[in-house]
């Protein structure tokens, strides 16, 4: 009796670990590039949701300094995973993904979130300025001056909310005033080389109440993009990652289990 007891136990200890056991994990890896004001833990809804679902996700740290030089940045972070990726970019990081995703071979679908994705020669400041709805030029804080003559731009963060969260609980989107990355001015005025959505499948979900890039330009860029699924959310702000990660982490879903 002692010996089938012990028997039975072993059993189910074995069979509890099986049913415990974790999925694997998905074979796609996720990039999150945050864009201009704002920081990697911006991400940290959607991330969460992702990684519930089983994959692999990576929050990159954009330098903000430079489209080459921030490309190249994740470009190398691309590279050096095993597998397909897929590139996500919001705001200024749409411009940094469309240039990163053309040399890595591994990655598979691009997905701009309230973000840019410029062709050859074109830049954010123009792309905004081209459609009119954008109010971020008034809501700059005074810029801090870098030594080669360049600036660093931030947003007042008494203007933050309004500007850039407007569907974020104020406690929430104070605390991203005062976490916000600043953008190196040259940046929004360099121009993009040749952009991966001429050869990648691409994704687009943006707000109709952003701010910061006009949606007439966003529905512009995606449509150009010839983007496989466009999900527009009504009233969003500009950190639609933020205020609807369920809904963004769904679309990058959707770019990382689509068949090629």
């Amino acid at each position: 009796m002692p010996k089938l007891i012990s028997a039975l136990a072993v059993i189910l200890a074995l069979s509890g670990s099986v049913a415990l056991a974790a999925p694997p994990p998905k074979p796609v890896t996720i990039v999150l590039v945050h864009g201009a004001f704002a920081e990697s833990a911006s991400w940290n809804r959607v991330a969460a949701q992702l990684k519930a679902d089983g994959y692999h996700v990576i929050a990159a740290a954009n330098p903000l300094r430079s489209v080459k030089d921030d490309a190249a940045s994740v470009g190398r972070i691309a590279a050096a995973v095993q597998g397909p990726v897929v590139l996500v970019g919001h705001s200024y990081g749409g411009a940094v993904i469309s240039e990163a995703g053309a040399t890595p071979p591994n990655v598979k679908a691009l997905v701009f979130v309230a973000a840019f994705a410029p062709d050859a020669g074109e830049n954010a400041l123009e792309l905004t300025g081209r459609f009119p709805g954008g109010t971020l030029g008034q809501a700059l804080a005074p810029p801090v001056m870098l030594p080669d003559g360049s600036k660093d731009l931030y947003i007042d963060q008494d203007r933050f909310g309004a500007q850039f969260a407007a569907d974020v609980a104020p406690e929430e989107a104070a605390l991203m005033a005062a976490t916000q990355r600043p953008v190196r001015d040259a940046a929004l005025t360099e121009a993009s080389g040749p952009p991966a959505w001429r050869r990648l499948p691409s994704w687009f979900v943006y707000g109709t109440g952003d701010r910061n890039i006009p949606p007439a330009a966003l529905g512009f860029m995606a449509k150009r993009a010839d983007s496989k699924k466009t999900v527009v959310i009504d009233g969003a702000s500009h950190v639609v990652m933020v205020s609807h990660p369920k809904t963004v982490a769904e679309v990058i879903e959707a770019a990382a289990t689509a068949q090629p």
